[in-house]
């Protein structure tokens, strides 16, 4: 099976809810999920979440560490197989508080939290912070899991970020951006042209767009179907 990660940010709830989460997500299929150390917004102090690429531009408040590592202990408590992991996403690089305290929170979720392993964030574009934080983090931690994700340090390739010890590289955003360029492109020449023949070479036949739809639905329906007759994720 394809190993299938969720992301699940910044999880709005307490650690009684990440829980109820962590067995939900099992029970469809997922493979993991990636939290967030932020606390959790829409009410009270915090607000709603910045996101991460805005950096120090925008107020970054970062969860306590043992309330996090609850958190993530409640979640490893109420999974039903040994498989699923959770990655514990630090925002300290991006909120602008150095690398000494990344380091001391990604060893406590590890140590004390007990994630599986970690996903490094970082809005600069050298990439530098990143390649400093994994020289230190492989000296203490040579086989915990890392996630990196090289959104703003695009020049860095996958062999470099492997060979600094990085596990899972992910492109977050790339497809979404490249799907608002495409679609502003047809529809500027459609817009143009006054009809959309002109567009029949970069888009895709219909014929083959629903068929991708009905084939994709009925393969869910039958992983899910599947999903339900085994034991290990009925349990509530």
């Amino acid at each position: 099976m394809v190993p299938y990660p969720c992301f699940n940010p910044r999880h709005r709830h307490g650690a009684e809810i990440f829980a109820f989460t962590v067995k939900k997500l099992e029970r469809l299929g997922v493979s993991g999920v990636v939290i967030e150390d932020k606390p959790p917004g829409g009410h009270g102090t915090t607000g709603l979440k910045q996101n991460s690429l805005f950096g120090t531009e925008r107020v970054q408040l970062l969860e306590d560490v043992e309330v996090f590592c609850e958190k993530i202990r409640s979640g490893k408590a109420a999974q039903l197989t040994e498989d699923f992991m959770i990655f514990a996403r630090l925002e300290a690089l991006i909120a602008g508080l150095g690398e000494e305290e990344c380091f001391r929170r990604a060893k406590a979720y590890v140590t004390k939290g007990g994630a599986d392993g970690i996903m490094i964030h970082s809005k600069e574009k050298h990439g530098d912070d990143i390649f400093s934080f994994m020289r230190r983090w492989r000296a203490e931690f040579p086989t915990v899991p890392v996630i990196a994700v090289p959104t703003t340090y695009n020049h860095v390739t996958e062999d470099e970020l492997q060979e600094a010890g990085v596990n899972v590289c992910i492109y977050a955003n790339q497809l979404l951006r490249a799907s608002y360029m495409a679609m502003l492109d047809t529809a500027t020449k459609i817009l143009a042209a006054g009809r959309s023949k002109e567009v029949d070479g970069q888009i895709l036949p219909t014929k083959q767009m629903i068929s991708l739809i009905d084939d994709n639905t009925a393969k869910s329906s039958r992983q899910i179907f599947e999903l339900t007759k085994d034991p290990k994720h009925t349990a509530v």
